[in-house]
């Protein structure tokens, strides 16, 4: 199961993610922060970060770094929004926020930035058939996102934020009329390129993100702030969003602050943020709009876990798939039935994560052995698995350590027979972690053997999924594959016997 970590740098606060994706698409949430820094109100009044601000937001990245890096992260993504964007001392903060989290922070366009939304919100409550409009409201711009039937269709990024808007325009507390005015006429004109465009088409749903939306969400349902997550899906509409936004610029912040679902911070800079949102749903004449918890971070998670981002780190490099290739070949293996096997290998490897629970490292043992396991015929059909172990124990295998080496000669010692028991000194004389890696990956192998069986690369498509305690392995080919499923279905009993699971084996046409 891939597991990933996404920062979102914004105008109002930080972000971090680090989540698990299931074989189905789902997220699994490991560790959740965000905090307040507002690094957008120097940069959108002076222009430029201020110290203070700077220091704040490197600070808690370094803090979430340390947070997600417990989770063995695959890969990790942090993206800048709007006020880095803005920032003429952008360099300097992404220099040092780097060095913060240990990896490069990168600016994102307003575009991306929808991109990653839409994905988002797709991965948390996917719309497949219906065509849908997503409002985000950050700090420094509101991103305005159409998407259709699950694709991202168009968006616009617009100076439309919370912190932004509110330095320009509500100097007073409560703000005064001439400042709502000029307030509404801003938002007017901005919004006007994306009200144009998408006036005309007719939306399923409206679908509002970030923290303002969630407040206003939570104000209109009279959700407390210690249970906002109930907002998620939770539907406000276009007549209370009004009465709302009525009520929020007429208050001073000490009252602003007393209406339930609204945070201390988010008073500060709601009232802007709520006319965005009346504006947008007036304009475009829709009756209401549902809040979704997903956001950018949720977008990177879905992002890299598409792009399968991080897999390489359990693959062989290029360097030393050559070397092995090589290798295999020297000793007279058939290179088109192992390389199938070392793909069907790094699938199972990949899919069976949350219960192996192994190192990147290991896959590329596990894909190593795929393609040596056989080399032991060179000497003789007989005991070919044990002639496999003293090949590789004794070939120059450039670009591997004496310790790889050898756990790649016992995964080919034990990929058919027996397994490793007390008589097997080598074995024994592994370290516990060295042994419980060889322990999980040998049922992978012979797997991956057993579903190549006939050595005709007849399997065109494996998927391997956990459904309610159980392994089921489904097979897709347009030939016949009698003889890899019942293959397979011979490793179940040792498979079940090291992972305390079931295995199934289906097949399918096609």
């Amino acid at each position: 199961m891939p597991r990933y970590a996404a920062i979102d740098i914004g105008s109002n606060s930080v972000r971090m993610l680090a989540a698990d994706v299931d074989s189905h698409g789902n997220l699994i949430q490991l560790a959740s922060e965000r905090q307040v820094t507002r690094l957008g109100e120097s940069v959108f009044g002076q222009g430029i970060i201020s110290e203070q601000a700077m220091t704040l937001a490197c600070g808690v990245l370094a803090r979430m770094a340390q947070s997600y890096r417990k989770h063995d992260i695959k890969a990790v993504r942090a993206v800048a929004t709007a006020a880095v964007r803005d920032a003429s001392n952008q360099r300097i903060f992404l220099d040092r926020a780097s060095e913060a989290i240990g990896s490069p922070v990168e600016i994102v366009s307003g575009q991306e930035e929808a991109r990653l939304i839409h994905l988002g919100v797709q991965m948390r409550w996917p719309h497949p058939r219906s065509r849908i409009l997503i409002i985000d409201i950050g700090g420094g711009s509101a991103e305005i996102i159409a998407g259709e039937n699950g694709k991202f269709r168009d968006a616009f990024s617009r100076p439309l934020g919370a912190v932004r808007l509110t330095g320009m325009f509500c100097k007073h507390d409560p703000p005064g009329t001439d400042e709502l005015a000029a307030l509404h006429e801003w938002i007017e004109e901005k919004a006007s390129v994306a009200i144009e465009k998408f006036r005309r088409l007719q939306f399923q749903r409206v679908i509002a993100t970030s923290a303002t939306a969630s407040a206003i969400v939570c104000a209109a349902n009279r959700i407390p702030r210690a249970r906002r997550e109930e907002a998620d899906r939770r539907r406000a509409t276009a007549a209370q969003i009004r009465k709302l936004f009525r009520d929020l610029s007429a208050r001073d912040l000490a009252q602003r602050r007393r209406i339930t679902g609204i945070g201390p911070r988010r008073s500060e800079i709601i009232v802007p943020g709520a006319a965005v949102l009346m504006h947008v749903l007036d304009q475009l004449k829709q009756p209401a709009l549902y809040y979704c918890a997903a956001g950018v971070r949720e977008g990177i998670i879905a992002d890299l876990s598409q792009r399968r981002v991080g897999e390489e780190l359990s693959q062989l490099s290029a360097e030393q798939r050559a070397v092995i290739e090589q290798t295999a070949r020297r000793f007279g293996v058939d290179i088109a039935h192992v390389r199938k096997i070392a793909s069907l290998a790094h699938i199972l490897f990949e899919s069976l994560e949350p219960l192996h629970r192994l190192t990147p490292d290991a896959g590329k043992l596990l894909e190593a052995a795929a393609y040596l396991y056989d080399i032991g015929h060179y000497i003789s059909d007989t005991g070919h698995h044990k002639h496999s172990e003293y090949i590789v124990q004794n070939a120059e295998l450039p670009g591997f350590t004496a310790r790889e080496r050898l756990l790649v000669a016992s995964l080919c010692r034990f990929h058919r027979k027996s397994m490793p028991g007390a008589r097997h000194f080598v074995f024994q004389s592994l370290p516990a972690e060295d042994r419980r890696m060889l322990l999980m990956l040998i049922p992978l192998l012979r797997l991956a053997d057993a579903l190549d069986r006939g050595k005709e690369q007849r399997v065109q498509a494996l998927k391997c999924t956990l459904n309610n305690g159980a392994v089921q392995l489904r097979i897709n080919s347009q030939k016949g594959i009698d003889l890899e499923a019942w293959a397979s279905g011979r490793v179940a009993e040792i498979f079940e016997q090291i992972y305390g699971r079931s295995l199934t084996v289906t097949t399918a046409r096609g």
